[in-house]
């Protein structure tokens, strides 16, 4: 048998060789895997990535390991082995009966006795796993755990690298398109990590439509046992899709009558055998409906009239008003706030951020209006403020802040008031169109020079009602203003 020593350098040659190459990252994860099991003598190896909503870990290359341990369930980051997203290395010596074990069974099945799993870190925080598995009981040696540990800073690299070539394109298409750079807003998975080639068409023009109103989704994640013969499962059934927001699984269906009664039957064993499992059989027109339900979009269209594309789902707004929320609560603890905005388009971020701020508060409304005089514009107050806030800490909530010429006018009336303090609290910030430096103290995301429309956000009196914030076609805006 080789020497540890030897196997290790093997390994470390092989890996770097592959990390170095211009090969797809998939391709390179799943040979640096391959060389690590080997190198640990190990049944199998994974490489997992926190998911875009840090809430599981996606599975995004493996060596060893069966299709259905690969597909066993999502897997929680709080219930999977939770201790390696604090930081640390864990080595799990039964895996059917230690607690931090998510799916037992399935190890059980699997032959797995022994998990090794050690963080992979980017920019000082988790961002996913590497795991190894073994058949017999295994005590592993600080040597084995450092070796897996240089290998996942090895990943780190890879993936920065990764992120960096994807930026360097990123750049190029936008230079070729003279678009601006969206910031803060979170990624979807890296299309090298999505599946290259889907089941059905279907499937690939509903995975396009989740894209495009930014609901995570993963693709056929989990294989279900639905029928046994002793103990050999002699019938499987794998959902297309599973939507973590929602957690909900999806399977897509034509209208052939034989499949639609073969899944129906699927589906109703699944139920019986699973029923914390929330899934749902659709055919086209069914899952149009099921977003509208959802208020993602209309029913009988893919898309809003006139959207290129959704900026920000309605759960990633909810989440920043959530923290928003959370941190305005903490600095104004033990104080009178009062929340004003100007009508109309701060009607849905207000409703809803007020909501979450956990202190006692008060809200007011102002309306302003524009004219022209000697062709300048002027702001005019059509509605001043019922309360008097002379004394009392005052937050300017705004839905956006381009120019801030107008927010300038209003603050400084507020100012004239006497509030003991006075901040401003806006949901998008458009920077480049800033002509006035005006002080923004709680910021939900900012945004590029686009006409963005939604929660609250409108063109010409529509679109308010839309759930999301969505970025209008140019083309769509030069037509309806000519």
């Amino acid at each position: 048998m080789e020497e540890p020593e030897l196997s290790y350098s093997r390994a470390f040659k092989q890996i770097t060789k592959s990390a170095s190459s211009s090969l797809p990252l998939a391709k390179i994860l799943n040979s640096v895997a391959k060389s690590v099991a080997k190198a640990l003598r190990a049944t199998g190896c994974s490489i997992m990535l926190l998911s875009p909503q840090k809430k599981h870990l996606d599975i995004v290359a493996a060596y060893g390991l069966s299709g259905m341990y690969l597909k066993k369930g999502v897997l929680d980051v709080n219930k999977s082995l939770h201790e390696v997203m604090e930081g640390k290395t864990i080595a799990i010596f039964n895996a059917k009966e230690d607690k931090r074990t998510q799916y037992p069974q399935a190890a059980d099945m699997e032959g797995v006795s022994s998990i090794l799993a050690t963080p992979i870190f980017q920019s000082g925080e988790v961002a996913g796993q590497i795991r190894v598995y073994t058949r017999e009981p295994r005590r592993y040696s600080h040597t084995e755990k450092d070796f897996i540990s240089t290998v996942a800073n090895i990943i780190s690299v890879v993936l920065e690298k990764a992120e960096l070539q994807q930026a360097l394109e990123d750049r190029y298409r936008e230079n070729m398109s003279k678009s601006r750079k969206l910031t803060e807003i979170p990624k979807l998975p890296p299309s090298s990590l999505r599946p290259s080639t889907f089941g059905h068409p279907s499937e690939e023009e509903f995975a396009r439509l989740l894209d495009f109103y930014r609901i995570e989704w993963l693709y056929e994640p989990r294989s279900f046992p639905l029928q046994w013969q002793g103990d050999r499962v002699t019938e499987m059934f794998t959902p297309d899709f599973y939507l973590p927001e929602l957690d909900l699984y999806i399977e897509l269906t034509t209208l052939k009558q034989s499949l639609i009664t073969e899944k129906n039957r699927k589906v109703r064993r699944l139920r019986e055998l699973y029923p914390d499992i929330n899934i749902k059989l659709l055919t086209k027109n069914d899952y149009l409906k099921l977003l509208a339900k959802y208020g993602y979009g209309s029913r009988g269209a893919t898309k809003v009239r006139g959207i290129d594309r959704v900026l920000f789902s309605h759960t990633q707004i909810q989440r920043r008003v959530k923290a928003l929320a959370k941190q305005i609560s903490k600095d104004y603890a033990g104080k009178k706030l009062v929340l004003v905005g100007i009508l109309k388009g701060v009607i849905c971020f207000m409703s809803d951020i007020m909501q979450y701020i956990s202190i006692p508060l008060d809200i007011d409304f102002m309306a302003i209006s524009y004219y022209g005089n000697n062709g300048e514009t002027t702001v005019k107050i059509t509605k001043n403020l019922d309360i008097n806030i002379t004394g009392l800490d005052v937050l300017m909530v705004e839905d956006i802040v381009d120019t801030g010429m107008t927010l300038n006018y209003v603050l400084g009336h507020l100012a004239s008031q006497g509030p003991s303090s006075l901040r401003v609290c806006t949901l998008l910030d458009k920077r480049v169109r800033r002509l006035v430096n005006v002080p923004l103290h709680y910021v939900g995301f900012e945004i590029p020079d686009e006409f963005v429309v939604g929660y609250g956000l409108d063109f010409h009196g529509e679109y308010r009602n839309l759930p999301f914030i969505g970025v209008l076609s140019p083309e769509f805006v030069d037509e309806a203003q000519k």
